[in-house]
């Protein structure tokens, strides 16, 4: 006679099936000793508490990372300003002398100085935080702590490399006659600023990078183009003068966040670039490109906390 199969016996108590969900005796008990899901995104004020409580190694991780990234040349941190110094001078040849924008701008060393210096800040932030991510994936997997903790530190040592340039900035300036002035204390707040929206900007740039690897090659491009349309190596109201630029066009070189901070650093720097030459509502447009930018920035990032070094 065919045998007749038992029913399968109940399952314990507490126990749950793959796939089905987590039981709720369980859950309660996980959460009264304070567990987790491994790898769960925390909430955002978790976040920013975490990031907090790493602040000694984002700072230590910045500097570390400047010392290490001359140390195999021999002039090592002499290339922080030596860097930007000879780019200045590249465009000093080609536009000041070969196609002449310094007959319309005048004390135009300091101006295209402090533009290559400024516009360096950016560009170099946005190129670190590109590869924060993508390249540092053995860390990433390695340890666990906010990956916030990458973008910032790039950040914060391109802003350590910005200040050891202002040392021969101001020497430039004084040698070309700029005096110190009331003015020069908007440098602080201005860089500021730019700060703020240049960790933002990487931080996008980041969690972008992280899964498509090959946008940090088509980033010195984009960079470039910015570059051009940021009024770095001469005056953008000189070049459009006379000419009819729709307004729309008009309206984004005006709004353009990399001048914007570009023409702040003059105007606090150089006694020749007057108030007039800046924007409509500079301050107010410097402001809110930070913090936009910085919170966007932090959200559109921690959104994907949980995604980052994994395949």
């Amino acid at each position: 006679m065919p045998q007749t199969l038992a029913p399968p016996a109940p399952a314990p108590t507490g126990a749950s099936t793959p796939g089905a969900a987590p039981d709720p005796e369980l859950r309660a008990l996980a959460e009264r000793h304070g567990l987790t899901v491994s790898g769960a995104r925390p909430s955002l004020p978790q976040y920013v508490r975490r990031l907090w409580q790493r602040r000694h190694f984002i700072r230590s991780f910045a500097g570390a990372k400047l010392t290490a990234q001359y140390s195999q040349a021999k002039l090592g941190q002499l290339w922080q300003v030596v860097t930007p110094l000879l780019n200045a001078l590249v465009y000093y040849l080609i536009f000041g002398l070969l196609i002449g924008t310094n007959r319309h701008v005048d004390d135009y060393i300091p101006f295209l100085v402090t533009g290559v210096f400024i516009f360096t800040f950016t560009q170099s932030s946005v190129m670190a935080g590109t590869r924060s991510i993508s390249g540092h994936l053995g860390l990433v997997r390695a340890l666990h702590f906010p990956r916030a903790c990458l973008p910032i530190s790039f950040c914060l040592m391109q802003l350590q490399q910005l200040l050891m340039s202002m040392g021969v900035l101001i020497v430039i300036l004084l040698a070309s006659g700029q005096l110190p002035g009331w003015s020069w204390l908007l440098v602080v707040p201005a860089l500021v600023l730019q700060f703020v929206f240049n960790t933002g900007l990487a931080l996008v740039m980041a969690r972008l990078g992280s899964k498509t690897p090959d946008l940090a090659q088509l980033m010195p491009f984009i960079m470039r183009t910015w570059m051009y349309a940021s009024g770095v190596m001469y005056s953008m109201s000189a070049v459009t003068a006379g000419k009819h630029v729709p307004a729309v066009v008009q309206l984004l070189l005006d709004i353009n966040p990399a001048a914007v901070y570009i023409d702040l650093m003059r105007f606090a720097l150089i006694d020749s670039f007057v108030g007039k030459q800046l924007p409509p509502h500079v301050w107010a447009l410097a402001g809110g490109w930070a913090l936009v930018m910085g919170v966007v920035g932090f959200v559109y990032f921690w959104k994907a906390e949980e995604r980052y070094g994994r395949g």
